[in-house]
């Protein structure tokens, strides 16, 4: 299994979203030395935890000053958007760094629904078809549109050599299924669902792979997992508290930056918040790294999954670095 990170360029309490995209293009630079397979930056709007609004542009400027690393997003939500836009945007970044970049597709807002107006006021009909969408972006990418499609004449350019690697993202069997029937690479978003639903997408996702779509032999499926290490397992505990006061929040419906493992020290805890975190406790893959890696390794082989991406939020900037430092030694013992 090859080992990567996803990047939702999560925001600090204390310091503000400049800062928390700057620590995603210095991660990225980090993570190429340490031999990560690739680096995904996702997109979100309308929140104060995720600076991460515009991966189109956090790819360009990791592709620009990385040399080997596949960088790409996790995911563009297509619906959002122009096919031929998106189209236009990952050509030019594989003009920048061919046979490196990644297209990670996603259908959900990463928002709430009145945003997912602002960005596109058809937002309803776009999700519908979604499916749609993305042959239409596979054709300007480099596949071709039909004889009888209306824009067939359109040129999406810069017309570059290489192509983006395409994958279907999600966190339900939509995706999966529609990963198999298009012959795509698939990436399940683990963190999202604690793991709930993982077994049955995977098994979706395989059960209706069709290689004669043309685009891959065979099913290849990467989950997305969050994951903190440090040199000790009590030192990741501790710094794990940030995760799950922030978790709380979560569940409330409120997105804020991530607080300090201090300002989680000091929160006075009902007693409904205590039995939630020993919930999330449970299903936490925290430790030091040697049972990091071995967890991460397991649960990749129980889904059997190829790849196995990982996100990390943490409030102090060196020990997340610190933490991916860790694992990808861990991983390669």
């Amino acid at each position: 299994m090859k080992l990567s990170i996803l990047d939702q360029s999560t925001v600090a309490e204390g310091r503000g979203p400049g800062e928390a995209i700057r620590e995603t293009l210095a991660l990225a630079k980090l993570a190429e030395d340490w031999g990560y397979e690739r680096y995904w930056v996702a997109e979100h709007h309308n929140t104060a935890s995720n600076a991460g609004s515009a991966p189109e542009i956090l790819i360009s400027a990791i592709a620009a000053t990385t040399g080997r690393i596949r960088v790409g997003s996790a995911g563009i939500m297509l619906p959002h958007y122009s096919p031929l836009k998106i189209a236009e945007q990952f050509r030019a970044l594989e003009a920048i760094a061919p046979g490196r970049i990644d297209l990670g597709l996603g259908r959900a807002p990463g928002s709430d629904g009145r945003t997912a107006f602002a960005l596109n006021p058809n937002a309803n009909e776009s999700a519908e078809r979604f499916p749609q969408s993305v042959m239409e972006l596979l054709g300007w990418l480099g596949e071709g549109l039909p004889e009888n499609h209306p824009f067939r004449s359109v040129v999406a350019n810069p017309a570059v050599e290489t192509r983006p690697e395409v994958w279907m993202l999600g966190s339900s069997d939509f995706g999966a299924q529609l990963a198999g029937y298009l012959g795509l690479p698939y990436g399940y978003a683990y963190f999202i669902t604690d793991g709930r639903g993982a077994e049955e997408a995977m098994e979706t996702y395989r059960a209706s792979f069709r290689a004669e779509a043309g685009r891959l032999a065979a099913p290849h499926a990467s989950i997305t997992v969050f994951a903190l290490t440090a040199a000790t397992e009590a030192e990741a505990w501790r710094l794990f508290r940030s995760r799950e006061l922030w978790r709380l929040g979560r569940d409330r419906g409120v997105y804020a930056p991530l607080p300090s493992v201090e300002a989680a020290e000091a929160h006075a805890y009902s007693e409904a918040e205590l039995a939630r975190i020993e919930r999330i406790r449970e299903r936490a893959i925290v430790g030091d790294p040697g049972q990091v890696a071995a967890k991460l390794k397991a649960l990749g082989g129980k889904l059997g999954v190829q790849e196995v991406a990982v996100l990390t939020a943490c409030h102090d900037p060196m020990a997340r670095r610190e933490s991916y430092r860790l694992l990808a030694e861990a991983w390669k013992g």
